[in-house]
């Protein structure tokens, strides 16, 4: 079994010391820097996070299990720079942007005043980045805003306050990515107690544009030493439909019902993940569920069943989603004002990625298939080519009107 030196709560004061250290900005203020892993935590009495510049990731979210044994329960890397060194960039922990999840053919079409009467549209072309083929060798598609999106790029420490809060920065300009209009955008992650808030702001300055941004955190509430995350619970009341999508998780214009019992249902009652991937007809009701030649979940949810009245986001009754492990004992309550969840289960991942040192056993040091649940709050993916759905208003913002604002909430629990 791997050591956890150094991670407990209290303990996790050496973390904080080697950020003690500050560094001067532009507005002659200083800011502390980070540890030698490039490091910034955040520490309360249950939890401790740490975060990256690069995509504005986390790294690493430490608690302390139903036994007291600390664990890591978020995929990353054990230095900084080892982010920018993985040519498969899996985008552990970072804020996609400026428009998460897929974009159909890497195009979208615009109309100046947001609607479709009595205007001229205007098409766009963004970088396509995946799903290549001989007459269109970069991709067909863009995913995650591009080659060069959001969580490719350093942003700016803003504000970093050690044990409670840090904002991260950035100005993505105009025609990055074939993006239209220069966009400034704030991250802001917050801890206190058992809890985890972020906050994201994109504000347009130039030009109308799309903006939907997201946190794509894999978790494994193990730590990652046992064989997989099959085990994990997943509940999502409110998922009561899902975006239809081709071989490719393209979007079709289809909004599906998850019906009750079936492999999409998450809704009526907690499921374990692996539940259909059990030998026999459930498991050949998955195949092709995350698109083709793929087993497994990697589909976006929408939250159907949550009431339209004003309740606050925050309140217990909204919560969106809850993963946890018998394992463990953790358990991860989310909320967001967001519209819409993506779940995947780690279809892809063939045991090449390496675990941090915190994590694993010695035995166990890669994550292999299905080791991992990525959660995702965002709006309905490719909402910007289906008119149809009604997500403009959610999805594409222009100078002078109102921001793109994100809000989530995670809470950790333990069942002992």
């Amino acid at each position: 079994m791997r050591l956890h030196a150094l991670l407990l709560p209290g303990s996790l004061s050496l973390s904080l010391a080697a950020a003690t250290t500050t560094t001067s900005t532009s507005s002659s203020k200083t800011i502390p820097s980070p540890d030698a892993n490039g490091k910034y935590w955040l520490n309360t009495t249950h939890l401790s996070l740490a975060f990256i510049p690069y995509g504005a990731s986390i790294t690493n979210l430490i608690l302390a299990d139903k036994h007291g044994k600390p664990l890591d329960i978020v995929a990353g890397y054990d230095n900084a720079t080892a982010y920018t060194l993985d040519a498969a960039h899996p985008h552990f922990g970072s804020v996609p942007g400026r428009y998460a999840n897929r974009i159909k053919n890497s195009s979208f079409t615009l109309f100046p005043d947001g609607s479709a009467e009595g205007e001229e549209a205007i098409t766009y072309h963004v970088t396509p980045n995946e799903n290549p083929t001989p007459s269109h060798p970069k991709g067909v598609d863009t995913l995650h805003g591009g080659p060069d999106g959001w969580d490719y790029r350093n942003f700016s420490v803003v504000a970093y306050t050690p044990d409670s809060s840090i904002t991260f920065g950035i100005v993505d300009p105009d025609g990055k990515e074939g993006f239209p209009g220069e966009v400034i955008s704030y991250i802001t992650y917050t801890v206190s107690g058992n809890q985890w808030d972020i906050n994201m702001v994109a504000i347009p300055t130039t030009k109308q544009t799309p903006i939907m941004l997201s946190s794509h955190t894999y978790w494994n509430l193990d730590g990652f030493e046992r064989e997989d995350a099959l085990d994990h619970e997943l509940w999502m009341p409110f998922a009561g439909m899902r975006v239809g999508v081709d071989g490719i998780l393209i979007p079709t214009g289809e909004i599906l019902a998850n019906e009750r019992g079936g492999m999409n249902d998450f809704w009526s009652r907690p499921k374990r993940i692996g539940e259909a991937l059990e030998k026999g007809e459930k498991r050949k009701g998955l195949e092709g569920n995350c698109g083709t030649g793929c087993t497994g979940y990697d589909n976006c949810y929408i939250h159907s069943l949550r009431s339209s009245s004003s309740d606050d986001w925050r309140q217990p009754s909204q919560m969106v989603a809850r993963l946890s492990s018998p394992h463990s004992g953790i358990k991860l309550a989310v909320y967001s004002d967001q519209d819409a969840f993506q779940m995947y289960s780690c279809n892809q991942q063939k045991g090449d990625v390496p675990l941090k040192w915190t994590q694993g056993t010695d035995d166990r040091r890669t994550i292999p298939q299905y080791g991992c649940v990525v959660l995702e709050v965002q709006d309905w993916i490719d909402g910007i080519n289906h008119p149809e759905w009604g997500r403009t208003k959610k999805q594409v913002f222009a100078p002078g009107g109102d921001p793109y604002v994100l809000q989530a909430r995670y809470v950790f629990g333990v069942d002992k």
